[in-house]
Formats: structure tokens, C-alpha cells, sequence
């Protein structure tokens, strides 16, 4: 055979094995820097953490609204399921909480529209005992991150929905 077809093939396979090597790892390590990040070193593991509000100099998403009030929550449903909550708004405010998986995939959403009372659901993995009556979610790695976003676009409306947000939780059962 050819030297240069050799070469060729070589290559074509050291770019394809590159590429889906990429593809498979990245968002892996994207998000254990997220967790690691979010969880302050993994101190702050199934509860909610509070971020103040977002300025032109807020970096702790990439480039989050000014709109939006952010908390989050790195879970861990490796021993157990957990209970995650997130009181409504005043005024009827708009909330919406997502839950993300190791791989960055987002896995479920929850809004105020469809839930105008308070958001409330399990997180488990496949397999997991948990209660009937309310909504499951099953995530498909054991660690993750739940993103709640609230509408509070000025500092007066911050004011109000910053207590509101206080009262999520995210706790084991």
C-alpha cells in the first residue's frame, strides 16, 4: 500500500478518534468545573445556593440576563433521592427551574406558568425508591446542577423575590 495513503487513513482516523473523543468528553469536563465551581469545592452538595444580583460584571454564568435572579443547586442523588422546591414569586412572578445532568443535557424544566403554586418534584436515578403523589424526575448521572431563574429586573423587584427564593429547597428525603 501507499505511504501517503498510509498517512492519510492514520489521520482521518486520529481526527475522527479526536472528534468523538471531544464530543464525549467535553461536556463531561465542562460540567464537573461547573460543580466543582458551584458546589465550592463540593462543600455545598444538595442545597441551594443564593447569587446576589446580576450586574454588568456578574460572570459566574456566561453573560446572564440583568432580568434574572439566579440560584443553584449541585445535586447528588448517589445515595437517595432528593426533595427539590421552589416557592412562587410575589406578584405571580415568573420561575423557572431546570435540571441538568453530568453531561450538561438538560433533563427536565419546570416553570410557573405550569406550576403557578410552587414548584415542587423528586430527582432520582432509575432504580430509587421514592414517594408517589408527586412529580419524578430520574437523572441519568448521579451529580447535576438545578438552575432556578427568576424575573427581577430592578432593584425594587429584587427586593420582593430575593425572600421567595430563599425558601427552595433541595434536600435529601
Amino acid at each position: 500500500m501507499n505511504r501517503k495513503v498510509i498517512y492519510l487513513l492514520a489521520f482521518a482516523a486520529a481526527v475522527g478518534l479526536g472528534h468523538v473523543g471531544t464530543i464525549l468528553a467535553a461536556p463531561r469536563a465542562i460540567m464537573q468545573v461547573a460543580i466543582q465551581k458551584m458546589s465550592d469545592g463540593g462543600k455545598r452538595v444538595n442545597q441551594f445556593t443564593f447569587g446576589p444580583r446580576t450586574t454588568s460584571h456578574s460572570r459566574g454564568v456566561v453573560r446572564p440576563s440583568p432580568d434574572l435572579l439566579y440560584s443553584s443547586c449541585v445535586y447528588d442523588v448517589s445515595r437517595g433521592p432528593i426533595r427539590v422546591s421552589a416557592a412562587p414569586s410575589p406578584d405571580n412572578g415568573y420561575v423557572s427551574l431546570s435540571v441538568f445532568d453530568a453531561r450538561t443535557d438538560n433533563v427536565a424544566v419546570f416553570d410557573s406558568n405550569q406550576f403557578p403554586q410552587g414548584i415542587a418534584f423528586v430527582l432520582a436515578r432509575a432504580g430509587q425508591k421514592v414517594p408517589e403523589g408527586m412529580p419524578v424526575v430520574i437523572s441519568p448521572s448521579d451529580r447535576g446542577v438545578i438552575l432556578d431563574r427568576r424575573l427581577a429586573p430592578s432593584a425594587e423587584l429584587f427586593a420582593r423575590v430575593d425572600p421567595a427564593r430563599r425558601a427552595d429547597s433541595c434536600a435529601p428525603l
